[in-house]
């Protein structure tokens, strides 16, 4: 346990049911927005579009609209939205939607105003890991589903197809200088979509638990996360009405996206990017939890670091917990109660001697959280995680 850490957000985080309508009256970093979607219709079934724009167009703020990002957002679709941003002079990014969404708003911010291809300034893999020469344009951040807790940060994952790598980008400058986190934005949400995103908003804050990095404030806000989504994400996924459910696990999903600012995740989401890289299909949520298991039990049976597990098991319901397996106890319990415990790799394309293929590509691409490890692992225990979690 770090006593020390650094932290600095300038995000001015407005939380809670019906915040949505207070946009209008908030500072915009500038004077017309790109509009930034999904190529679905979801903002148009909950509602966010219609408010959003009519909030825009009250407060005297120009928009225009591109539609066009999908899950795991690509490389190609960035540059196009950055050139599009330039063409149309729009001055700030307004992202609304879900975690892709928000993801691709940072790479869209910098590719804006930066010459190059974004892989130009991507590290790890192919990416040449050059700085950014200009400021990206401001972000605005209002998400309508609870997972990557990116509305609160400089991160996204954006994809690159050609070469089969999906890879984190962002910069300190491409922190949201607003967001606005409405619970009611989230009610639409299919359930098994819930589910997804609540785990993946769950395992960023297990990974900071275990990360070699984490520290007293990290850990501290960590569990207030981990112990919300593990009770109130099942809630969520039965009825998604229940606003204080979706309130609970949103709380869960931007508190992940500050303590990922503090300490880093680890190696689980290296190997589930290798996953969506070369199975694009695969929802990133889903490949979290299909290898969850094992790759808890990896440290557990190193005795890396017991006493987290253990913390973590209690917060997630076993108050009594005494031993790091437990954490599994309540993990799988955990995964049947949202009805994604029999998730299978082979239903997305996966085949038996992919694992050193996805080893090796996940320690290429974003090594780095395999250095936040709390033990070392080997591309050959790596690959073990990932053959013991093939169904």
């Amino acid at each position: 346990m770090h006593m020390a850490f650094h932290f600095n957000n300038p995000t001015n985080l407005i939380f809670g049911r019906g915040t949505r309508m207070e946009l209008g009256r908030q500072k915009m970093p500038g004077r017309k927005a790109l509009l930034l979607l999904s190529n679905g219709n979801s903002t148009k079934v909950n509602g966010s579009f219609d408010c959003v724009t009519q909030q825009l167009t009250e407060a005297g703020v120009a928009y225009t609209v591109f539609r066009k990002i999908m899950e795991n957002p690509r490389k190609e679709v960035v540059m196009e939205g950055a050139a599009f941003a330039r063409e149309q002079g729009c001055d700030f990014i307004l992202a609304l939607g879900g975690g892709a969404v928000l993801d691709a708003s940072k790479a869209i911010a910098a590719m804006a105003t930066n010459p190059g291809d974004l892989w130009d300034y991507v590290s790890g893999g192919t990416g040449k890991g050059k700085p950014l020469v200009n400021p990206g344009l401001p972000i605005v951040t209002i998400p309508t589903s609870s997972g990557t807790g990116s509305e609160i940060n400089c991160w996204g994952v954006i994809s690159n197809l050609d070469t089969h790598e999906k890879i984190g980008f962002g910069a300190p400058g491409l922190v949201p200088v607003l967001s606005i986190v409405d619970p009611e934005l989230m009610k639409t949400v299919p359930p098994q979509y819930t589910a997804y995103q609540g785990f993946d908003a769950l395992f960023h804050n297990t990974e900071v638990m275990i990360s070699n990095g984490v520290n007293i404030i990290s850990e501290t806000i960590a569990l207030s996360a981990i112990e919300r989504i593990a009770k109130y994400l099942p809630l969520a996924v039965k009825n998604g009405e229940d606003l204080e459910a979706r309130e609970h696990v949103a709380y869960g999903s931007t508190i992940a996206g500050i303590a990922m600012q503090l300490t880093s995740t680890t190696a689980q989401h290296a190997m589930e990017h290798a996953m969506s890289a070369y199975h694009p299909n695969l929802p990133h949520g889903a490949g979290l939890i299909m290898i969850s298991k094992a790759f808890s039990e990896f440290f557990i049976e190193k005795h890396a670091c017991d006493g987290q597990f253990i913390k973590m098991a209690r917060a997630m319901g076993i108050p009594e917990a005494d031993k790091p397996e437990d954490f599994i106890t309540a993990l799988v319990k955990l995964q049947k109660d949202c009805g994604v415990d029999d998730l299978r790799m082979s239903d997305y394309g996966f085949a038996p001697d992919e694992s050193m293929r996805l080893a090796v590509n996940a320690r290429e691409t974003m090594g780095g959280l395999f250095l936040a490890n709390p033990c070392e692992m080997t591309d050959e225990e790596c690959a073990d995680i990932f053959e013991k979690s093939y169904r």
